[in-house]
């Protein structure tokens, strides 16, 4: 068996893969693909990992831990999605982003040192990140939050780089939330791991939500009659259907903080788009994109 973690990160997905997935749940156990409901093991393997400390469970502590997900006696690959994997809110900014990553994904693989495990990440331009993720603080300012820390000295390819440095040979995808309705079924395949010809239901659920109704049926109307399968094809059709049907509070953001300007936005989307860049020559990364 392989574990895939889903690991957010936090203001991408809002848990609406792991939703997706289990509306599919008897789809994807017919190719031995199970999908736990999050309660089963957020809490548990949170629990498990502070117990352990870093340590490998014994077969014992695996099997009790096991035991407690899985309903099914066998699977090929379980999928575990949680936006806090890598920390709490609270804590996704201290001096850098998510500056326990890499500690973090080493210890859940020794929750289950004895199976396969691969890691996703969504991540997300800081000019918007920092405003949504300043949103779930709590009794905090945003001079608080931020502590002093230069948004501009942000960089996600720390983070990848952390993760990738401190567990070799891991399997990490990465993408980027701004690409997700272009990429969804790319990203819904390499989670999941399921046949490229399987057909999920609800799968355009994301896209139904970023356009008006009358742009979402037509475009799903042209995508059929037009037997539109070649990923890039798809693609092209959805940024044109996008631009044309677009919701704009679906896509536009109040980007309103204390000492930001529209020179602050641009800039922080500049040095994000050269992050991007030096993450995908990143080795042991696999980037997903348009």
């Amino acid at each position: 068996m392989r574990i895939v973690y889903h690991l957010g990160a936090h203001c991408t997905d809002e848990d609406r893969l792991v939703r997706c997935l289990l509306k599919n749940r008897g789809t994807l156990a017919q190719q031995g693909i199970i999908v736990p409901g999050p309660t089963r093991y957020r809490a548990l393997l949170r629990d498990t990992v502070i117990t352990l400390n870093g340590q490998p469970a014994s077969q014992e502590t695996q099997a009790l831990v096991l035991e407690q997900i899985m309903e099914e006696d066998h699977a090929d690959r379980m999928i575990l999605s949680w936006d806090s994997f890598l920390s709490l809110p609270q804590w996704a900014l201290k001096g850098r982003l998510y500056p326990v990553a890499a500690e973090r994904v080493h210890a859940f693989t020794q929750v289950f040192p004895e199976i396969e495990a691969e890691f996703h990440l969504s991540i997300r331009n800081p000019a918007t990140f920092l405003p949504l993720l300043f949103a779930k603080q709590r009794d905090r300012s945003f001079e608080q939050f931020m502590g002093g820390v230069d948004p501009i000295l942000l960089s996600w390819s720390d983070v990848i780089e952390d993760i990738v440095d401190q567990n070799p040979g891991i399997p990490l995808t990465v993408w980027c939330d701004e690409d997700t309705p272009m990429i969804w079924p790319e990203v819904l395949q390499a989670v999941s791991g399921h046949a490229p010809d399987t057909e999920l239901e609800d799968s355009d659920d994301l896209l139904a939500g970023l356009m008006r109704r009358e742009g979402f049926d037509r475009m799903k109307a042209y995508l059929a009659q037009n037997a539109v399968n070649d990923p890039r094809q798809r693609r092209r059709v959805v940024s044109a259907f996008l631009d044309k049907f677009a919701l704009p509070e679906a896509v536009e953001m109040d980007l309103e903080l204390p000492g930001w300007t529209e020179d602050t936005v641009a800039t922080l989307t500049a040095a994000y788009h050269t992050d991007i860049r030096r993450i995908r020559g990143l080795s042991g990364v696999t980037f997903l994109a348009p």
